[in-house]
Protein backbone atom coordinates (compact mmCIF):
# COMPACT_ATOMS: atom_id res chain seq x y z
CA UNK A 1 0.00 0.00 0.00
CA UNK A 2 2.96 2.31 0.47
CA UNK A 3 3.75 4.88 3.11
CA UNK A 4 1.65 7.87 4.06
CA UNK A 5 2.70 10.99 2.11
CA UNK A 6 3.76 12.80 5.30
CA UNK A 7 5.98 9.91 6.28
CA UNK A 8 7.55 9.80 2.80
CA UNK A 9 8.28 13.54 3.01
CA UNK A 10 9.93 13.05 6.41
CA UNK A 11 12.06 10.16 5.16
CA UNK A 12 13.27 12.23 2.20
CA UNK A 13 14.02 15.16 4.53
CA UNK A 14 16.14 12.90 6.75
CA UNK A 15 17.97 11.48 3.70
CA UNK A 16 18.78 15.02 2.50
CA UNK A 17 20.12 15.99 5.93
CA UNK A 18 22.25 12.85 6.21
CA UNK A 19 23.67 13.40 2.73
CA UNK A 20 24.56 17.03 3.55
CA UNK A 21 26.65 15.64 6.40
CA UNK A 22 28.63 13.52 3.95
CA UNK A 23 26.86 10.22 4.45
CA UNK A 24 26.64 8.12 1.31
CA UNK A 25 23.17 6.68 0.81
CA UNK A 26 21.92 3.99 -1.54
CA UNK A 27 18.26 4.72 -2.21
CA UNK A 28 16.10 2.29 -4.14
CA UNK A 29 12.88 4.10 -4.94
CA UNK A 30 10.12 3.66 -7.50
CA UNK A 31 9.21 7.36 -7.42
CA UNK A 32 11.84 8.36 -9.98
CA UNK A 33 11.24 12.10 -9.85
CA UNK A 34 11.49 12.24 -6.04
CA UNK A 35 14.58 10.04 -5.92
CA UNK A 36 16.43 11.98 -8.62
CA UNK A 37 15.51 15.30 -7.00
CA UNK A 38 17.69 14.43 -4.00
CA UNK A 39 20.29 12.20 -5.68
CA UNK A 40 23.76 13.00 -6.97
CA UNK A 41 23.71 10.06 -9.41
CA UNK A 42 21.10 7.68 -10.67
CA UNK A 43 21.12 4.21 -12.14
CA UNK A 44 18.20 2.91 -14.18
CA UNK A 45 17.56 -0.81 -13.94
CA UNK A 46 15.45 -2.96 -16.22
CA UNK A 47 14.89 -6.66 -15.50
CA UNK A 48 17.74 -6.67 -12.99
CA UNK A 49 20.37 -4.99 -15.15
CA UNK A 50 21.66 -1.43 -15.04
CA UNK A 51 20.84 0.07 -18.45
CA UNK A 52 21.71 3.71 -17.78
CA UNK A 53 23.86 5.61 -15.26
CA UNK A 54 24.40 9.36 -15.07
CA UNK A 55 24.28 12.39 -12.80
CA UNK A 56 20.76 12.85 -11.43
CA UNK A 57 20.31 16.18 -13.26
CA UNK A 58 21.23 14.53 -16.56
CA UNK A 59 18.71 11.76 -16.02
CA UNK A 60 15.97 14.25 -15.14
CA UNK A 61 16.69 16.14 -18.38
CA UNK A 62 16.94 13.00 -20.57
CA UNK A 63 13.91 12.74 -22.89
CA UNK A 64 13.96 8.95 -22.88
CA UNK A 65 13.95 8.86 -19.08
CA UNK A 66 11.20 11.48 -18.99
CA UNK A 67 8.95 9.46 -21.30
CA UNK A 68 9.66 6.07 -19.71
CA UNK A 69 9.80 6.93 -16.01
CA UNK A 70 8.57 10.46 -15.36
CA UNK A 71 5.27 10.46 -17.24
CA UNK A 72 6.12 13.25 -19.69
Amino acid sequence: MGLAPLLVAEIFRVIREMNKKGVTILLVEQNTRAALSIANRGHVMETGSVVLSADADELLADETVQRAYLGY
